[in-house]
């Protein structure tokens, strides 16, 4: 059931035809609106006559005087000028991260926040965790409100990068699991509403309020543990929280064709909750990618930082993962408690240089001391202690410059606020420190992110087809890329061929397209333009290359870890459905 028609978004453009008519007209006869001359309009046309009208407003009064007919105007170009944060969806999709809701976590991690409130390792003062506590951890209204943001803020969102985060997912109930996605699928398929013109009601109506446990943990004084206060506050999964497969086939059967597309599925977990069914099961659930916590690859450090699995756990996470063709996005913590920055940097090194890990993404999490964590003992008896500003700064600069082209580093400094850290560095912007490091001494990036075209301009014969070849646990892998004649990147698609026997029935036998993707700024489904890379063929290029090189290597068939909104894509491109994938027969 979707929430009722009332709305929360109260801005009433009728009320203020004038100025915003005046407004956009001046916008308008501007070639480029610079951010001082923006700021000028807002005070000539104040709202009210006495405040500022946000760039939210200014876009739904566009909309409105359109439909209205009193103004006339490209809307594309209108919200090139204005559109907020335009980076939010230069890498081609537009990224809605939901959270669960608080849960007992299998770990005894001594580093990790233990803010009740939140799940586990979140904190109630971070950007998304507010975004989810404002809705109560309500899969439906996080989404729908999201994709409502974006709308209002000039931004597309038929294709949806989903990214569901909140502790370890496979430790969550099956049930929960299940109706948590099929809610959040079902937003977007009702998001084709509000595009029409529905007002959304987004007022959370929570079974358990979270905000109301005052309780807290003190890291110095575990007598009351997280688990314990969580479980004894919400008593567990009620009946208004499960659903079965065959809900969640139904509205995902309807997103293959809604306006707002879930082209991605990303959740969280542990290596030591990984096997064979636990990664069939999320295949079940549309899941493409994985986030998976591996923190060290030294065994001596994860044990005494209490993680509750070793090394080779994580290589055999690894292992399923690439097997089952999953995107895989490592978290990797230096200053762990029993490290230093040498043998930090040597833990880097190996997390590529080792065929069994080699990562498609990364987020480089240092260690912060947090009052909630256990770790805040050992801060205060000498045991651990931050890194200084200069020894941080080597080694992530250090780690940046060892990343391969192959592997994007999404996150490098994970985005608390100062005032939630005890000790340990504060500053949220230190990757721009380190990338301004790097090119003040004439260093270079070669990661994905270093490399991404954004919004640039480009023209396919400006392009070169590069391939990286690289061997992981499971096989070879083949990283094909579009670049520009200065190494922009602009697609790339991974290829794996599996040389070790493949546990999953339906592709034992198949080479697997594991991602494709094509930067630039996100765009309508079907429509044409010329310049942004996303209109240049440059994907369907790729899988047919792809394609070539499977069947050179002697597979008779190549599947695909297809989401749920790009499946029409690939049944154009000769895939056809089976259970868990997407299959285009080779060499006939």
């Amino acid at each position: 059931m979707r929430p009722s028609a009332a709305s929360r978004f109260d801005f009433d453009p009728s009320l203020h035809e004038t100025e915003l008519l005046a407004m956009i007209q001046e916008i308008d006869r501007i070639e480029v609106l610079e951010p001082s001359t923006f700021e000028e309009l807002l005070r000539r046309f104040p709202k009210d006559g006495r405040g500022f009208f946000s760039k939210s407003e200014i876009i739904r009064g566009f909309r409105y005087l359109t439909a209205t007919r009193q103004w006339q105007g490209d809307e594309a170009a209108f919200l090139e000028k204005v559109r907020m944060k335009p980076i939010r969806t230069l890498s081609g999709v537009a990224p809605v991260t939901v959270l669960t809701k608080p849960f007992p976590c299998p770990g005894e991690c001594i580093f990790c926040p233990s803010d009740v409130r939140m799940p586990k390792s979140y904190l109630s003062d971070e950007p998304g965790a507010q975004r989810a506590a404002q809705h109560q951890f309500d899969p439906y209204l996080q989404t729908l409100a999201r994709l409502v943001s974006y709308r209002h803020t000039g931004h597309r969102s038929d294709k949806v990068e989903l990214i569901i985060l909140g502790g370890t997912w496979s430790s969550y109930p099956e049930g929960y699991q299940i109706w948590f996605v099929k809610r959040c699928f079902e937003a977007m398929n009702d998001f084709a509403e509000v595009l029409d013109g529905w007002q959304p009601d987004l007022t959370a109506r929570p079974r358990v309020d979270f905000r109301a446990l005052l309780e807290r943990v003190d890291g110095r004084d575990l007598e009351r543990r997280y688990n314990q206060i969580v479980s004894e506050f919400d008593g567990g999964e009620g009946d208004d929280e499960t659903a079965s497969w065959g809900q969640l086939e139904g509205v995902q059967a309807a997103n293959e064709a809604a306006r707002a597309r879930c082209v991605g599925l990303v959740i969280e977990t542990r290596p030591d909750s990984l096997d064979l069914d636990e990664t069939m099961r999320l295949r079940r659930l549309g899941v493409t990618k994985i986030q998976i916590g591996i923190q060290s690859l030294s065994d001596r450090v994860l044990e005494l930082n209490r993680r509750g699995h070793d090394v080779g756990t994580t290589r055999r996470a690894f292992r399923w993962l690439r097997q089952a063709g999953f995107k895989v996005h490592a978290h990797w913590m230096p200053n762990l408690y029993g490290s230093d920055p040498t043998s930090d940097a040597d833990d880097y090194e190996r997390l590529f240089s080792d065929p069994d890990f080699r990562p498609d993404e990364l987020k480089i999490y240092p260690c912060s001391l947090i009052e909630s964590a256990e770790l805040m003992a050992y801060y205060e008896d000498g045991r651990w202690r931050p890194y200084e500003h200069d020894e941080l700064l080597g080694l992530l600069r250090h780690c940046l410059l060892a990343t391969p082209e192959y592997c994007r580093l999404t996150r490098v400094i994970r985005d608390i606020p100062g005032t939630d850290i005890i000790a340990g560095n504060r500053s949220t912007n230190f990757r721009q420190i380190v990338e301004a490091d790097l090119a003040a001494s004439g260093a270079r990036q070669r990661d994905i992110r270093a490399r991404e075209v954004r919004s640039e301009e480009i023209r396919r014969d400006e392009l070169a087809l590069c391939q990286t070849v690289y061997e992981t646990s499971v096989g070879r892998e083949i990283f094909l890329q579009y670049v520009t004649g200065d190494d922009r990147l602009a697609a790339f698609l991974r290829l794996s061929l599996p040389s070790t026997p493949v546990a999953i029935d339906e592709i034992t036998e198949s080479a697997m397209i594991r991602e494709v993707h094509t930067y630039g700024r996100l765009v309508a489904i079907g429509e044409r333009e010329t310049g942004p890379s996303q209109h240049l063929g440059l994907g369907r290029s790729l899988i047919d290359r792809a394609a070539e090189l499977a069947h050179a290597a002697g597979f008779a068939d190549l599947a695909v870890i297809s989401s749920v909104g790009t499946r029409r894509y690939y049944r154009r491109l000769g895939f056809t459905d089976d259970a868990l994938y997407q299959h285009r027969p080779l060499g006939q």
